[in-house]
């Protein structure tokens, strides 16, 4: 008997290593043995395979089959290589050609009845094959959606083994109708945790204009969106932090096709809903305070999952009363802030997701919240008050490029709000998409494409173009301690953004100025 070998894809964070799956059919005992270091869910891929042979009509042999997940050193998870092991033993066995199946990669997990079940992880699993040079890609029917987003791959989908040993020039008779059950034209069931990510932020009831009596919160979120810059605002309940916060995914671009189809991969492997089309729209986490560190940044002791951090690459990772999370959450995000990468490591494997998104951090002034509204009295004691806010630790504000205080509207700010005047999400969307384009034209041939990405010695360099008095109000706060050397190099940042909003060429004081306060507007 020849040995059969076919494909299937392996997922490490949202890297798709390849799998080649070979079966070999020997003398000896009737036995059906799995090497390769499969994990549980995929050890028990043994009787799902045969049981689904079975009742599709090919039974695999009875003599002695092993199956070996090369390269055998990588972890492997998960119910996903079903299909491939499957196709492999019937071309050891000679019922398929096993040329075909060598061509062909195959993703998907059998029922016992032989019907191929949806699969979470299938697009980054068919990117992962194309880029290991493969053209060709089996998966159930209800993936082949999304796998036909990725360009120059040939997707076949298949609702039943037999059909894939039918594709294949097995001499079987295709499945009937009534045999493949409805079921699997199902989309994946999304997760009990999940929300449509690829509901449009700018539907009326989330509309920038709804804000009032808040321009100087309404134009840090302006400068956030259009430098991608952190952002922490301080205020008494009812002040407005959430809608504020849930308004900034509204005015962000739409992401470009290497972001979106990052941001599709995560939909995809955490079992959210992908229609036909690429996720064009930024994505928007908001964890509840409870969550712990694994479900923030991702984790598990056998296959490791994304957390909320790696969930909002790309989009906004909203913390509302930040303080209220454990400190060691908080500050688990402070390597992804930097690095705009998260990676997990584990005994026996290390996964990465995107980590590049925009952190939104929200918290009331003191436990009871009324600390500084003039219209309520606060109960807390100073020491209490402090100990609250001290939560936050400094190294996290640190990298917090905006810190605004914000107050309850008033009825006159209310009476005198014109609705005329106030910005709308779209009108706001096109003046930040307007000066990324600034800052892309000057960071060009550079490998940063937004302000907040740009390093310290790069706007220093350009710092010493803008004249000392353009700048002596930074430095003057430099030298009195009001800020660090990082915080200086993010008002330099918040200075660029600022001349781009205005489409000028470079900072003038008023845009120093002005990044001061946005920088330090807490204090």
């Amino acid at each position: 008997m020849a040995i059969g070998r076919t494909f299937a894809v392996a997922l490490h964070g949202l890297a798709g290593s390849l799998v080649e799956v070979e079966a070999d059919i020997a003398n000896g005992l009737p036995a059906f043995v799995l090497i390769g270091l499969p994990d549980t869910a995929l050890a028990e891929a043994r009787d799902r395979v045969r049981a689904a042979a079975v009742n599709s009509g090919c039974p695999i042999t009875g003599r002695k089959l092993t199956v070996n997940l090369s390269p055998a050193a990588l972890p492997k998870h998960g119910s996903g290589f079903d299909l491939a092991i499957a196709m492999a033993s019937l071309a050891a066995s000679g019922d398929v050609p096993a040329e075909s199946v060598h061509r062909v990669v195959h993703i998907g997990e059998l029922g016992l009845d032989g019907r191929l079940r949806p699969t979470l992880g299938v697009l980054p699993a068919v990117l992962g094959a194309e880029r290991a040079g493969f053209r060709t890609v089996m998966v159930p029917t209800a993936n082949a959606q999304e796998a036909e987003l990725v360009s120059g791959v040939r997707v076949v989908p298949v609702d039943s083994l037999r059909d894939a040993a039918v594709w294949h020039g097995g001499e079987l008779e295709p499945a009937r109708p009534d045999e493949v059950s409805h079921v699997t034209h199902d989309a994946p069931e999304p997760a009990a945790d999940s929300r449509d990510d690829g509901a449009d932020p700018n539907h009326v009831d989330a509309d920038l204009h709804d804000i009032v009596g808040n321009d100087d919160a309404v134009q840090a979120l302006l400068v956030a969106a259009a430098g991608g810059h952190h952002l922490f605002m301080l205020g008494p309940p009812g002040a407005g932090k959430t809608m504020l916060a849930s308004r900034l995914p509204g005015i962000l671009p739409d992401l470009d096709t290497e972001a979106a189809l990052e941001v599709t991969s995560m939909r995809s492997l955490t079992g959210r809903q992908i229609g036909a089309r690429l996720s064009r729209r930024p994505p928007f986490e908001t964890p509840h305070h409870t969550a712990s560190a694994a479900a923030m940044i991702g984790g598990g002791s056998g296959q490791i999952r994304p957390g909320a951090a790696a969930r909002a690459a790309h989009g906004v990772l909203f913390l509302d009363e930040a303080p209220e999370f454990a400190a060691a959450v908080l500050d688990s995000l402070r390597q992804p802030l930097e690095s705009g990468q998260i990676t997990i490591h584990r005994a026996n494997a290390v996964a990465s997701f995107p980590g590049r998104f925009q952190l939104v951090l929200a918290a009331n002034p003191c436990p009871c919240g009324q600390y500084g509204a003039p219209d309520s009295e606060c109960t807390c004691p100073p020491s209490v008050r402090r100990r609250y806010l001290g939560r936050l630790s400094g190294p996290l504000l640190d990298r917090i490029d905006i810190q605004l205080r914000l107050r309850r509207v008033t009825a006159v700010q209310l009476r005198l709000a014109d609705e005329e005047g106030r910005l709308t999400s779209e009108e706001a969307r096109a003046r930040v998409v307007a000066a990324r384009a600034l800052a892309g034209e000057r960071l060009s041939g550079t490998p940063w494409s937004l302000n907040s990405q740009v390093s310290g010695p790069w706007l220093r360099e350009r710092k010493r173009r803008l004249g000392h008095v353009t700048t002596a109000s930074l430095d003057r706060a430099l030298e009195r301690g009001g800020i660090t050397m990082r915080g200086y190099d993010r008002v330099l940042r918040l200075a660029w953004t600022l001349s781009d909003l205005d489409g000028v060429e470079r900072p003038g004081s008023e845009h120093i100025g002005a990044a001061l306060y946005l920088r330090r507007g807490i204090t």
